[in-house]
């Protein structure tokens, strides 16, 4: 198919398919261009490898004034790809121009936005719209995964036919890659902020989330792969006028406001535009100013502080986000940059724990009885969870032998714990730890206390225990988690000895929903009453 200038001459020509004459594609692929040729390949090469049918596939490719060979190798391809139409227009300074033009031009019954250095997964449109088909879903949110040093905004986990915006994490995640119904973004004139390199996608999102009849999501598959670019030449990563950008995310915070009334739901949003909009830039591009510079950015953000920063959003933030508004709200500045540099150009010092088992992140001007930031500003104790990974399981003549990595953020880990549960018994197995890494054998005739672990179903769990710093240092912290595999390996039932109470057949398993891994011990190694669970 020819490229275009004119988006009014790119009418398709020729005959079409002979279903298609009739119903038309299923979904309008679009993606907008501009310089983004050693790419192409694999984000549209994405699209030509979908398990749907092609004819259900409509591509609209809008090149944005690109100058690397971007417009002639979508030109190639259009020629070999009957359902590729490519429209070139001059470049107009982001994303937002060429996708709207895209959308004025799709005939699918839904559209889908790809981003040209981005990619899909080889079945995405065909689970996408399978859902939305079966579920009259307005907007569909597929699995994203980070690619390249970029990372997933959200970590969907959960597979749902309905999910609330105010009870799930999809709101976290207001880019455009994902499935809309386009009769409802025609119903509610949705369209693209033009002209903006950077959250031109915001007001889109926000609007069709909060107008949604049903928000479904795929999680159950790696529907889009988020690639960081190599030159670092992303949009989120370019510097720019920072004060127009806070001024424009006052634009937008409006439209939430006039959304959604004020109370315990605005807050849940706008806890989302703390961490992602209105306290992004006070990092690096906030150190790089002089100090009028970082006066005027502060004085941009203050009016969206004042404005939108509840008690219960201060709360909701992590300390790091929660000083930076605190210095906001109060008018600190220095106190800002020192908070600011402390994340940036240095790690923050060790944590405090308090004799009561509080924990205090370690900014600076904590408790500084020169500066009058509150002790809660710092406080992380309801956010410390234990980070853990099981890396590796394995049996060695009748030992279960475990490994892996846990460490408690900000504190470290001093020693580590298996803990074998089963009818309110308890039972711990101490671990070698060193710098986060642990290992540990679980051995069944010694497990239990230097005892014979009993028949039944043990559930497997990890605790860590970290010491503070310094006058702290008598004070500890301890957290617990599932244990749960990362990888599936292929572990049989076997024998196992247990001394004086006799041999027994031990069984690795994932316990369902959430695929805890529990032992279980007996004479056959099979769950007592009921199905054999599915080894590891």
């Amino acid at each position: 198919m020819p490229v275009h200038t004119d988006i009014a001459a790119a009418a398709p020509t020729g005959p079409a398919p002979t279903d298609l004459a009739t119903t038309g594609p299923t979904v309008s692929v679009i993606v907008p261009v501009h310089n983004t040729r050693r790419y192409l390949d694999r984000s549209l090469g994405s699209v030509f490898a979908q398990t749907m049918d092609q004819r259900r596939i409509e591509v609209i490719a809008v090149d944005d004034g690109s100058t690397d060979g971007s417009a002639q190798w979508l030109a190639e391809q259009a020629r070999s790809h009957p359902n590729l139409t490519v429209l070139r227009r001059p470049a107009s300074g982001g994303a937002g121009r060429p996708r709207n033009i895209g959308l004025d031009r799709a005939t699918g019954d839904y559209v889908f936005f790809l981003d040209s250095d981005d990619r899909l997964g080889a079945a995405a449109l065909c689970r996408l719209t399978h859902m939305a088909e079966r579920h009259g879903s307005d907007i569909v949110y597929g699995r994203i995964v980070g690619a390249d040093g970029r990372a997933a905004p959200i970590d969907l986990r959960t597979t749902s036919a309905g999910v609330s915006v105010f009870d799930s994490p999809v709101y976290w995640s207001l880019a455009a890659y994902k499935l809309f119904r386009r009769s409802f973004l025609e119903q509610h004139r949705l369209r693209f902020v033009e002209g903006r390199l950077l959250a031109e996608d915001l007001p889109f999102g926000i609007t069709a989330l909060l107008r949604a009849e049903v928000v479904s999501v795929v999680a159950d598959y790696d529907c889009y792969y988020l690639h960081g670019r190599d030159d670092n030449s992303n949009a989120s990563r370019q510097d720019m006028d920072w004060c127009d950008y806070l001024d424009y995310i006052g634009t937008v915070l409006a439209g939430v406001a006039a959304e959604v009334p004020p109370g315990e739901d605005r807050d849940k949003l706008m806890v989302r535009h703390f961490h992602g909009e209105i306290l992004m830039p006070f990092a690096a591009p906030y150190l790089a100013r002089d100090t009028a510079g970082r006066q005027a950015m502060a004085a941009a953000a203050r009016p969206l502080v004042e404005r939108y920063l509840t008690d219960r959003v201060l709360a909701a933030l992590p300390p790091r986000l929660r000083l930076r508004a605190h210095c906001l709200r109060t008018g600190l500045d220095d106190e800002l940059t020192a908070v600011v540099r402390a994340d940036t150009e240095a790690a923050p010092a060790p944590a405090h724990i308090d004799a009561d088992g509080r924990v205090y992140a370690g900014y600076p001007y904590f408790r500084d009885p020169r500066r009058t930031i509150p002790d809660s500003c710092y406080d992380l104790t309801d956010r410390l969870v234990l980070s853990q990974r099981l890396t590796r399981l394995h049996w060695v003549a009748g030992v279960l032998h475990l490994s892996g990595t846990a460490t408690l953020p900000e504190l470290g880990g001093d020693t580590v714990e298996i803990l074998l549960h089963r009818d309110g018994t308890e039972h711990r197995v101490r671990a070698q730890c060193t710098d986060g890494a642990w290992h540990t054998t679980l051995d069944p005739a010694t497990a239990a206390d230097g005892g014979p672990l009993p028949d039944g179903i043990w559930d497997l769990k990890i605790a860590a225990t970290a010491h503070g710093t310094g006058p702290a240092a008598a004070h500890a912290v301890r957290r617990e988690a599932w244990l749960i595999p990362q990888h599936d390996p292929a572990l049989r039932p076997r024998a196992v000895d247990r001394g004086p109470i006799g041999p027994a057949r031990a069984t690795l398993f994932r316990s369902p929903p959430h695929g805890r891994l529990q032992l279980e011990l007996g004479p056959d190694g099979g769950r007592t009453g009921g199905t054999p669970p599915r080894p590891l």
